[in-house]
């Protein structure tokens, strides 16, 4: 099966509705002191009203506009479809920020075709930004203005701005994935933490030039791979495969080709 431009601006038309949807239901939950649960056992693995009464919002929608699709949500897993497409949905990404107020957060919301992430949506309610990627392009939205997102074009790690949520090995990587990460960090000029899904936005606009992350999922990265590719970046996993090639859940995110090969060779070591 394939698709045409005019299924992409469909498809494109509805996630921004979805985001909309979404906001609905997140933005009046923030800083507003909503429920928290723990749904990871003796690890904390936070998740709120928030986040799932924003997935059933949209998979609602899904299932009423095009009852072929797949879904997968991040708190309500899969259902399968009968067509290639399958939308991928993290209603909060970065739970923990929403929990403490920091508008760091952000709502996914990806369609793949045959497994491949076709459109992209990166979404802060609080902050009113948008990112949408789609067509090999990505578009920014604040305060209902419009532009297109473009990455700094940055060659020169020693002058990279790098982030990633955690970089300790007590946090979402490994030892050995801690110790590259810092190779990285040392070569670079600044790094900053705990952004989540929003420094791979701020990638896309220029304000950051490398995000390296780790123990990710497709819900959380599915969405990110349209909007960085779209303004200009690149997007895989630690050996320069496509995201979701290993089990680690490895990516970097880089606002160049040449910084992208500089990251990938100090993370090899």
């Amino acid at each position: 099966m394939t698709f045409s431009p005019q299924d992409l601006q469909e498809f494109s038309s509805f996630a921004l509705r979805l985001a909309d949807a979404a906001r609905a239901e997140t933005l009046p939950r923030f800083r507003k002191g909503t429920t928290i649960f723990n749904k990871a056992g003796p690890w904390f693995d936070p998740v709120t009203d928030a986040d799932r009464e924003a997935e059933r919002a949209l998979r609602r929608m899904i299932e009423k506009i095009y009852p072929r699709h797949g879904v997968l949500g991040e708190e309500f897993g899969e259902t399968p479809g009968d067509e290639a497409w399958r939308w991928v949905l993290d209603p909060v990404d970065g739970t923990r920020a929403f929990m403490c107020g920091t508008p760091s957060w952000a709502t996914l919301i990806a369609l793949e075709h045959d497994a491949s992430p076709v459109i992209g949506v990166i979404d802060q309610p609080f902050t009113d930004e948008r990112w949408i990627g789609a067509g090999g392009e990505t578009l920014y939205t604040y305060r209902g203005e419009t532009s297109f997102a473009k990455t700094s074009g940055l060659t020169d790690i020693a002058k990279a701005r790098l982030s990633t949520t955690d970089p300790l090995a007590s946090g979402y990587f490994s030892d050995a994935e801690a110790a590259a990460f810092a190779r990285v960090a040392k070569a670079a000029r600044v790094a900053r933490f705990s952004l989540d899904a929003y420094a791979y936005a701020l990638l896309a606009s220029g304000e950051l030039d490398l995000v390296i992350e780790s123990s990710l999922q497709r819900h959380d990265y599915a969405a990110l791979i349209p909007v960085v590719e779209g303004a200009g970046g690149v997007v895989t996993n630690w050996q320069g495969q496509p995201p979701g090639s290993d089990d680690t859940g490895e990516l970097i995110a880089a606002a160049t080709p040449e910084l992208h090969a500089a990251a990938l060779e100090l993370l090899g070591g």
